[in-house]
């Protein structure tokens, strides 16, 4: 048992290794990436969390019409000093510059670090995660890893620069240790829920629901001792807090970006998922204060004006979530980023990245009907509720449902070991078990529905991608 997380580690590893190896020269692309770029050289040089310096701006000409001549503090070498992203991925990334070189070869550099330190560690902490939730089961635990290990999706995602490749290893270990908390309220396991969820929020600050909700759920169950993990929480987020309150002159959140994600949720071009045209249009104002302000104010002035695209905005929001994987392969394929594909292997490789999320989400409805009434499970229910809400209220997309990979792989695996006798056992031992069992198959019904509409929607786009000149449809991200 000892063992089994090291050596998991070491063939998550080597798994995510070829894809880095294989694409050893590959820039970048994406606008977040070049941000995250951008802020990351700005800390390695000792210039602070700085973006959109001039030399910058010059690769950006022909996209966006900045303009910074009313920009207050902007300074032509050094960039301008910002707000709109957390701060801990630019800061990992500039870890990394600063002992490589500011050249090409960071991108490497980043990469490699990604997959050593962020990627491969998934399959090892999957595994002692679900030796918490199933401690009887270490069968459970074994396949959960493997299948975290060996996910196409999270193989070739250290290929990109984005906060995702933090967020899920910090949120991963943040749950290991909430669920420690919840058997052993040590000051140790305490400090330590408080400091990880801290880190993740500095990720991403989405999960700040659930660290509110966890924090106030071991309160519950352990009284004062939780006030632990809630002073831990402060002070790591506290510094961060403080900077951007200063920099802004009132007080500022841990990232300014929620106006401009309102912004773009409820645009009525938009279909509340990422809208490339609309995505522009904030761009411009430089005042992170400020954009944060007006895309809120004029998110608020779309729902105001149409009202009843509220409901079906966050119902295709859902969809938009547990969607297909398909979204980074379309893009990258189609502006020939990678290259021609014939049809055939072109089918296959989005069959191989496409279809096991389509396996282990079907399987982990399943697994979900299975669980017992538990303090672990109901953290787990949190994590999915708290974490599920804000993207289907604000903005969604196939990507933001990779940080639940490796819960839905513990559920799956615990379905796989019980089968169908599990099922069958859990609808005849009460009236609870039977309803738990008719709503998984309900989920499982509306997810194969949910990827039917997606399908015959993007009929057209896939249609083109297959054609001798798909992969110069360029199509936009």
């Amino acid at each position: 048992m000892k063992s089994f997380p090291l050596r998991i580690y070491i063939a998550a590893l080597i798994l995510r290794l070829i894809p880095i190896l294989l694409t050893r020269g590959l820039g970048i692309g994406l606008d977040d990436m070049f941000q995250y770029d951008m802020l990351a050289r700005s800390l390695a040089s000792g210039n602070g969390f700085r973006w959109y310096a001039q030399e910058d701006l010059k690769l950006l000409e022909p996209y966006v019409d900045f303009d910074l001549s009313t920009a207050t503090g902007y300074n032509p070498q050094y960039g301008l000093y910002t707000s709109f992203r957390a701060p801990l991925y630019p800061t990992f990334l500039a870890i990394v510059y600063f002992f490589n070189r500011l050249d090409f070869s960071r991108f490497f550099a980043a990469r490699l670090a990604q997959v050593i330190f962020l990627g491969a560690p998934l399959a090892p902490l999957t595994y002692l995660v679900s030796c918490h939730l199933f401690p009887d089961s270490e069968k459970t635990a074994k396949i959960s890893a493997w299948l975290v290990a060996a996910y196409p999706m999270l193989l070739v995602y250290p290929l990109g620069l984005g906060t995702e490749n933090p967020f899920f290893v910090l949120l991963l270990s943040s749950f290991l240790f909430l669920l420690k908390s919840i058997e052993r309220p040590t000051n140790s396991n305490l400090l330590l829920s408080g400091i990880f969820l801290a880190l993740t929020a500095l990720t991403r600050s989405v999960i700040l629901p659930f660290a509110g909700l966890a924090i106030l759920y071991l309160f519950y169950l352990h009284r004062k001792k939780a006030l632990l993990v809630a002073l831990a929480f402060i002070l790591v987020i506290a510094p961060w807090v403080i900077r951007n309150s200063l920099l802004h002159g009132k007080l500022t959140g841990i990232e300014t970006s929620m106006g401009y994600n309102l912004y773009l949720g409820y645009h009525p071009q938009g279909n509340g998922s990422f809208l490339f045209g609309p995505s522009l249009d904030l761009l411009t104002i430089m005042d992170d204060a400020e954009r944060d302000e007006i895309g809120a104010q004029k998110a608020l002035e779309f729902i105001k004006d149409q009202p009843e695209r509220f409901i079906p905005l966050a119902v295709n929001r859902l969809g938009f979530f547990f969607g297909l994987e398909k979204r980074v392969l379309m893009y990258f394929y189609s502006n020939n980023i990678i290259g021609f594909i014939p049809s055939p292997a072109l089918l296959t490789i989005s069959a191989i990245l496409l279809l096991p999320f389509v396996f282990i989400s079907t399987s982990a409805m399943f697994g979900l009907s299975l669980l017992k009434w538990k303090p672990q499970t109901l953290l787990l229910l949190l994590l999915f509720t708290s974490y599920l809400l804000p993207h289907i209220f604000i903005l969604a997309e196939d990507r933001f449902h990779l940080a639940l990979i490796p819960y839905f792989a513990i559920l799956a695996a615990n379905f796989w070991g019980n089968g169908l006798h599990g099922l069958s056992v859990r609808w005849r031992e009460s009236a609870y078990g039977k309803l738990a069992v008719t709503f998984a198959i309900i989920g499982v019904v509306l997810l194969l529905a949910n990827w039917g509409f997606e399908l015959a929607r993007d009929a057209d786009k896939i249609t083109q991608l297959l054609a001798p000149n798909g992969n110069q449809a360029h199509f936009p991200y």
